[in-house]
């Protein structure tokens, strides 16, 4: 009996088809690299595209066509929330005409809206700046928080990806291990920071500060998301000079120039920290992206 070469190629293309869409992974579009970095913790063989890097302020992105064409492919997006993006993502979400990302979605995932956020506001108004009603976004700095995102993104996994259940639980298990391993070391490193003041940009350290004892008592912004003045900036030199400040502390994005002019006035050192993994060298992944952030502000004496 001949068989039809054409009807051979044919049945041979749709069975590869299926083995390749059966072994394939999820398509994730995370906002930021700590998202991007945390699903590849916990679905390592899914594709995976950060938005954004370390070094770009994640309140200001554009919505690039390269941008929507990834976001058009997502099974899954994954972003901080509270209105980090509000000036972006939802322009994504509409140009993509990806229904699997729209709000509500089962692949529409943000990691504020797991967790208790810290600074929920009950009003806000335009006078009062870049401020986030839902909370501080920049959670990714709270360990505790952050494994129970994990565990939900996880939840989210499965149910988009149910075939490939007992892998995510256990991509999870293996995260959730070593994450609860380090967090008392972590704690242990950082014992000396407890009680000191700082002046930082912004509140993106907020959690981390929270965490580890250490207390912001002054903002480079004169309002959130304005740039410093020269009154808001002596006005911090007068803060600086009580003598209890032990540095100026700004994220890998933030521009430099006020804080290097406090620091000359004041003699304090400037440390800028890894927002998220890639902000430094050492900044490969979320263990060594806290691992640095520690050694850095314990750097400042």
């Amino acid at each position: 009996m001949r068989i039809n070469s054409k009807l051979l190629g044919g049945l041979l293309a749709l069975t590869l088809g299926h083995s390749a869409s059966a072994v394939a992974g999820l398509n994730i579009f995370a906002c930021e690299p700590e998202y991007a970095a945390l699903a590849k913790e916990l679905a390592p063989d899914a594709s995976i595209y950060s938005a954004t890097t370390a070094m770009q302020d994640p309140h200001q992105v554009q919505a690039r066509p390269s941008l929507i064409a990834k976001m058009r492919q997502a099974d899954l997006a994954l972003c901080a929330g509270a209105d980090l993006e509000i000036g972006w993502l939802p322009m994504l979400q509409m140009k993509s005409a990806n229904a699997n990302v729209r709000d509500g979605s089962d692949g529409m995932l943000y990691a504020a809206e797991l967790i208790e956020t810290l600074d929920k506001l009950d009003k806000v108004d335009r006078s009062m700046g870049d401020v986030h009603a839902k909370g501080n976004p920049h959670l990714h700095f709270s360990p505790r928080r952050f494994l129970q995102v994990a565990e939900a993104v996880t939840t989210r996994l499965k149910r988009l990806d149910g075939d490939n259940s007992a892998a995510y639980d256990a991509a999870f298990a293996r995260f959730s291990e070593r994450w609860q391993a380090a967090i008392p070391g972590w704690e242990a490193s950082a014992q000396e920071l407890a009680g000191r003041k700082v002046i930082a940009y912004h509140t993106s350290f907020r959690y981390l500060f929270d965490w580890l004892g250490i207390e912001q008592v002054a903002d480079l912004e004169p309002k959130p998301g304005l740039p410093p003045s020269s009154g808001h900036l002596a006005s911090l030199l007068e803060r600086a000079r009580k003598g209890d400040v032990s540095a100026i502390v700004v994220a890998s994005y933030q521009d430099t120039r006020g804080a290097n002019w406090l620091a000359e006035k004041a003699g304090l050192p400037v440390l800028v920290l890894p927002m998220s993994v890639g902000g430094n060298e050492e900044s490969q992944d979320l263990f060594s992206l806290y691992d640095s952030v520690i050694n850095l502000l314990k750097g400042a004496n």
